[in-house]
């Protein structure tokens, strides 16, 4: 990994080998100027579930969004770990805050952990270090697995993924969700042999627990949960605990998992003041 400082043209367009032969390189977008914000999205979503933040932050920031491998227009990008994720979000977006949501916001923790030199502030929104239970992880490794049999069998099939996704939106994460929160539109840009390969690759049974290294945390952070998410809420108090005083616990009120996607305006807010705070 090559990290650096520099701060690239604001295109607005895709940069890097975004097409879905890319194999080496995360499909990424960037836009505006200023202080660089990556943000990087849950399982089945894409760069494009993102744009209500994007709007919402305005042209105050140089944001980068990129395709998870197994998403959008990294669909074809090929990793082996949650690690070989992290490193080319990391490469992907060189130094800056970055915000993970969920699957995001492990492969975010990752980057942190193994690149701190890449990462001058964190955000993660109903992230987890892992599972620490190993029977517990390796149950949900195994649920894992068969979603992602149920994917490769959906491949080829015209409704598959609409089935799909209309199961994985109804599970209890996400079932409050109206429609313009739930964004299937954007969801529909992956692939069931995409999404299929990020489970086994990236899903939560495969992640490492790192509690015992979020002490090691220097850079500040911030967990973010919605009120209505009392798991997500226990394991972030958990994680802020571990990490020391340089992390906070922040609270959205009335909205539940998805903080990002349920309430763009008052996240992308909370996120201004991360980073006025600096690192």
């Amino acid at each position: 990994m090559a990290p650096s400082d520099a701060r690239r043209p604001a295109t607005g367009q895709p940069t890097g080998p975004v097409g879905r032969g890319a194999t080496g390189a995360l499909a990424a977008h960037r836009e505006g100027a200023g202080p660089r914000v990556v943000l990087v999205h849950g399982f089945t979503q894409t760069a494009a579930s993102w744009r209500r933040v994007v709007a919402a932050l305005g042209d105050r920031y140089e944001v980068v969004t990129v395709d998870l491998p197994g998403h959008g227009a990294s669909a074809a990008c090929a990793v082996t770990s949650l690690s070989d994720a992290a490193s080319l979000v990391g490469d992907a977006g060189g130094r800056a805050c970055y915000v993970g949501y969920s699957l995001g916001g492990r492969c975010c923790l990752t980057l942190a952990l193994e690149h701190p030199e890449l990462v001058e502030s964190l955000v993660l929104v109903g992230a987890t270090a892992g599972i620490l239970d190993e029977h517990e992880r390796a149950a949900r490794r195994a649920a894992d697995d068969a979603l992602a049999d149920r994917l490769d069998a959906a491949d080829g099939q015209p409704a598959g993924l609409e089935e799909f996704l209309r199961d994985w939106l109804a599970g209890p994460l996400f079932a409050h969700l109206d429609a313009d929160q739930a964004d299937v539109a954007s969801r529909l840009a992956n692939t069931p042999r995409g999404l299929a390969a990020s489970l086994r690759t990236m899903g939560t049974g495969t992640q490492v627990p790192s509690y015992d290294r979020l002490a090691g945390l220097e850079m500040p952070v911030t967990l973010v949960t919605g009120a209505k998410d009392e798991r997500f809420d226990a394991l972030a108090r958990h994680m802020a605990a571990a990490i020391g005083p340089n992390a906070r616990h922040e609270v959205v009120p009335d909205v539940g998992h998805a903080v990002p996607f349920e309430a763009p305006d008052a996240f992308a807010a909370l996120l201004g003041r991360c980073l006025a705070s600096g690192p």
